[in-house]
């Protein structure tokens, strides 16, 4: 009887066993070339580049832009004198009429302390009042200007031809017009605001493929913050070099995710589920994406990763069409919350590491639905925060 139950005992630990769901982790590391948004073919990758602004400026006008700045420093000093002591005059004013008012105020307080008893001042806890005046003002006169020549290194020294060499492909061979791009931007514009500054710089892109608009964008027509200081406290040549740059690179990312190849070198963890004969199809889509990504190159027009994208997504199939089949209700379901948060992972971190940002918020909007049922372990759920920055960064 008793080897009887202790058989018995056996045999159920062992169908536990049996049902448990092991999730394991494997890192697969990958390089891909992510395909452009408009295709072109190869004995087309040509582009030429046409910039109209307002800048043509030479070292000479740099110095002579500086001269002209000390000069109106020399110009305005006196004025600006004349402004720090009627300011520090005003303060003087301020600082006698808080004085008065502290005296006074220290004055009454006095008298009502001295008008209590020991008893009393020591029944309310009294403290004698005490006296505490503020800084009397200091006159700060502004310093002569002093002229010094203009630091060239910093100095927006920039024309149009300039400009459009900094403009580029990669891959396509600069020259050619069947791409055709046109650059025409104002001059930075500057404001402040709340005591920071703040800039603009108004740039119409356009981008014709063999003679139609593909692309046709207008940036930085609004004013963001540049500085915590205002312009009268900051280098606005080094602010306007900057700023310019950030625009020619703004200009350099869009180009790049519509004409360019970007190789992609990659590690992702995938996740799998170990059991033996219930999950065969999950195995099955576990090989079909490793593999797969394992066998992609980063070349240009690379047959075989048409091959391995179309097996890839066999495997991808199979994780979605598995979802439909999740228990949620049910945590001893064949296909219960916990094979339906290693699956979301999945493909939020595959979408990510192929750099497919829209399928990711896809997949993680669909799995938020789902949290309160899934009970993430603490791990997964700072993974999933971290992978949610990914997405929204």
């Amino acid at each position: 009887m008793k080897l009887n139950f202790i058989f018995s005992i056996f045999l159920t630990f062992s169908a536990l066993l049996s049902q448990a769901q092991r999730i394991d982790a494997e890192n697969i590391s990958f390089q891909i070339l992510k395909e452009p948004v408009n295709a072109v073919e190869a004995s087309n990758r040509n582009y030429s580049v046409t910039v109209n602004s307002p800048y043509n400026i030479t070292k000479e006008d740099a110095i002579k832009e500086a001269k002209a700045k000390h000069q109106e420093l020399v110009d305005n000093y006196d004025k600006s004198v004349e402004d720090a002591k009627a300011q520090h005059a005003e303060k003087l004013k301020e600082y006698e009429a808080d004085v008065k008012k502290l005296n006074e105020k220290y004055r009454t307080e006095s008298e009502q302390y001295n008008k209590l008893k020991t008893v009393e001042k020591i029944a309310m806890n009294a403290m004698p009042p005490v006296l505490r005046l503020p800084s009397r003002p200091q006159l700060n006169v502004p310093q002569k200007p002093v002229y010094s020549d203009p630091d060239l290194r910093n100095a927006l020294i920039v024309d149009n031809k300039v400009l459009a060499s900094q403009i580029m492909i990669d891959g396509y061979s600069r020259g050619g017009n069947y791409i055709d791009i046109s650059v025409n931007m104002e001059r930075t514009n500057f404001q402040d605001n709340a005591g920071k500054s703040f800039a603009s710089q108004p740039t119409k892109l356009v981008v014709k493929q063999g003679g139609t608009v593909k692309i046709d964008k207008n940036l930085f027509s609004d004013f963001e913050e540049i500085a915590s200081s205002p312009t009268n406290e900051i280098n606005l040549g080094s602010h306007e070099k900057n700023y310019l740059q950030k625009v020619i690179a703004r200009i350099n990312d869009i180009l790049a995710e519509n004409y360019g190849f970007s190789k992609i070198v990659s590690t992702v963890k995938l996740e799998s589920v170990k059991n033996k004969g219930e999950y065969d199809d999950l195995e099955k889509a576990h090989i079909y994406v490793t593999t797969n990504l394992k066998k992609m190159q980063a070349k240009p027009d690379y047959t075989p990763n048409k091959t391995a994208f179309e097996n890839l997504n066999k495997g991808v199939e199979i994780w979605k069409t598995t979802l439909k089949k999740i228990d949620y209700n049910d945590k001893k379901a064949l296909f219960n919350g916990k094979i339906a948060a290693y699956l979301y992972m999945n493909l939020i971190r595959l979408n990510l590491a192929l750099g497919n940002k829209t399928e990711a918020e896809k997949y993680l909007n669909e799995m938020q639905e789902h949290l309160v049922d899934l009970k993430l372990s603490y791990d997964q759920n700072y993974e999933l925060k971290a992978l949610e920055q990914k997405i929204y960064n």
